[in-house]
């Protein structure tokens, strides 16, 4: 028997829930967060009762805001997106107000249900969005409304943890024993509620969870997939992997209209391109000129989806697109140039971690380019950015999970996105005068993904900020002149050559104190916190060479030379090397970081922690230079 779950049975009793429209004068008067003093405002609560009538599913949603300060005052624009274009679900009863306090009375001004606008965003979604009136540093924000879909197995998930804290957060969720699902806690601190309470003989439930005194969302250095750390309660439908498969996923994806329908969509000039491709004598050589014509030819509108918004056509005319609209025209240019490929789905890193357990496009939001080089190797082809390179994987694709799906027969499995490699030398080469300043030059050599992260900076920035940006990181350093060589060519590495002056060395009565870790991107650890919530990920397997070489001052000589050293993580998966020695008045220096392996588990985190450490102190230990 199907069931209405009456919301006045599960009033919570916690005192921090309190009726629309009426607010504690303790609230109005709160200065700042009681467990994170620095916020600029705090979500005071936010709660969730959900219920089933019939086969809808029905969110009855009240959540009260706090602002602390003039920075804080950005809370008061909503936007509340859901997936109504197709009435897939609904946002309706929506009421918000503004709480002052005015001397001691209290103020309440509504929000205008005129200025309550419903906006599409695309094909699929739409969005509730309203500002806030007579919002001030003091002022209590609060707003519902009501929630529902008609597809009995569309229950939302529940995020205790956004970008302010939140002192309580309680999700009330009602389950018909018809639906059946899993339930996942990704939660780092003890439960405020976590309770179940058997509703009927049907074997219906209801689940309290509930969180207090929630920080906010912070990110960490070289997180692998920031969303999946956001606390939150996650439903999975039960036995969806037996139900469909990703085989169905592929299919339906491939019979969608602003999907696979694209596919057989006839492009301007398509001829002239393919006329020139068949003229180039190997795949790979069709393959650069085709990618690279399509990376020229149309801009990437910074927007993702699985599906084309304007379709392929449209995009192309327009010569701007978003990324699947994009890749699935050099895809298609491909195909008509008969080089056999594929297309990929994908969930981007920011955008959280498909479960391959769960057959679904839901996640998906973007799609790339598959060229099996052979039985072992491929490209993945990725247009959207000026920086990419159609022989390597961008680095934001790696070690993804994908859905490979192959149009020409129509079958579909999932992959790993390999990882690849990056190299970056440095050679500094200078003179230390008595005073303690090195004058030289300094050679960056970088490929692969360093070179694009190098070029994408200088291109975004022009060449003053790109030199500043150099010179804010370490104000010892005075740049003179850059030279940059190999802008225009993919396959080479990209060449800095800058001419500079560095504060290196403290003179000290009869000593100078020199630190040779210049022009180098290890300026700072970024592993310092004792504790870690998510896993790392460095992205590509790097190589930093950083080389140099120093003429002493004449009348001193070096008195103290650290020890050589090699050192390494205990599965090896990173090594640093130093190596040190004086050679005919110079100072020779080389340090080599090697990254064999990109990923590690926050249970590994301390011993990364304890290798950056010591890395570190060793990358800053100062030579000592003494007057003859």
């Amino acid at each position: 028997m199907l069931f209405i779950l009456l919301i006045s049975c599960f009033v919570s009793a916690n005192a921090q829930l309190m009726p629309y429209g009426v607010v504690d004068t303790t609230d109005l008067k709160l200065a700042s967060c009681e467990f994170e003093k620095d916020a600029n405002a705090e979500v005071l609560f936010d709660h969730a009762l959900i219920s089933y009538k019939y086969e809808t599913i029905i969110m009855a949603r009240h959540k009260r805001i706090k602002i602390f300060n003039d920075n804080g005052k950005d809370n008061a624009n909503i936007r509340i997106e859901f997936y109504g274009a197709h009435r897939d679900e609904t946002i309706s009863d929506v009421e918000a107000e503004t709480i002052n306090l005015n001397n001691k009375t209290i103020e309440y001004t509504a929000v205008d249900k005129k200025q309550i606008y419903t906006e599409t965003t695309d094909k699929s979604r739409k969005a509730i969005i309203f500002t806030f009136p007579n919002v001030k540093p003091g002022s209590v924000l609060e707003f519902k409304y009501t929630w529902s879909t008609p597809y009995p197995y569309n229950y939302p998930d529940w995020l205790f943890q956004a970008d302010i804290p939140c002192r309580y957060s309680e999700f009330d969720a009602g389950f018909d024993h018809q639906f059946m699902f899993h339930y996942f806690r990704n939660v780092y601190q003890r439960m405020e509620k976590d309770t179940t309470i058997k509703l009927n003989n049907d074997n219906d439930i209801h689940h309290i969870w509930a969180l207090s005194n929630i920080k906010s969302y912070k990110t960490e250095p070289f997180m692998d997939y920031p969303e999946d750390y956001l606390e939150c309660i996650l439903l999975k439908r039960y036995n969806v992997r037996q139900m469909w498969g990703w085989g169905r996923v592929g299919n339906d994806l491939l019979d969608d209209d602003d999907f696979g329908k694209q596919l057989t969509e006839k492009l301007s000039n398509e001829n002239d391109i393919i006329n020139k491709a068949d003229s180039i004598p190997t795949n790979e050589g069709k393959i650069a000129y085709i990618f690279n014509t399509v990376k020229k030819s149309i801009k990437w509108n910074k927007d993702d989806y699985w599906f084309t918004i304007d379709g392929v056509k449209k995009a192309w005319n327009k010569k701007i697109g978003n990324s699947t609209e994009i890749n699935l025209i050099l895809y298609q240019l491909l195909r008509a140039a008969n080089v056999k490929a594929s297309l990929v789905a994908l969930c981007t890193r920011d955008n959280g971690k498909i479960d391959s357990n769960y057959a679904s496009a839901g996640k998906f939001n973007r799609t790339v380019v598959y060229w099996p080089i052979d039985s072992t190797n491929y490209y993945i082809l990725d247009a959207t950015s000026p920086y990419n390179t159609y022989n390597n994987v961008p680095i934001d694709l790696m070690g993804l999970q994908a859905l490979l799906i192959d149009p020409t027969v129509r079958q579909s499995r999932l992959i790993d996105i390999k990882v690849s490699s990056a190299r970056e030398v440095i050679f500094v080469d200078g003179e230390i005068n008595p005073d303690g300043l090195l004058e030289g030059n300094s050679q960056i050599s970088s490929s692969a993904y360093s070179r694009e992260k190098y070029l994408k900076k200088y291109n975004d920035l022009g060449e003053k900020k790109y030199v500043d940006e150099f010179q804010d990181k370490d104000k010892k350093l005075k740049i003179f002149s850059l030279k940059m060589d190999n802008i225009e060519s993919d396959t080479l590495p990209l060449m800095q050559t800058f001419k500079f002056n560095y504060k290196a060395a403290e003179p000290d009565g009869d000593y100078l104190y020199f630190n040779p870790n210049v022009f180098t991107t290890f300026e700072s650890n970024p592993f310092l916190s004792e504790s870690r919530v998510s896993n790392i990920d460095f992205g590509c397997l790097y190589t930093y060479s950083i080389n140099g070489r120093y003429k002493i001052p004449t009348g001193y000589r070096i008195d103290a030379l650290p020890k050589s050293v090699n050192m390494q993580m205990p599965d090896k998966g990173i090594t640093f090397r130093r190596i040190l020695a004086e050679q005919d008045g110079l100072l020779v220096v080389r340090y080599i970081i090697d990254y064999k392996k990109t990923r590690y588990t926050k249970d590994e985190y301390p011993s990364i922690r304890d290798f950056y450490k010591k890395m570190y102190e060793m990358l800053n230990e100062q030579i000592v230079l003494k007057k003859s």
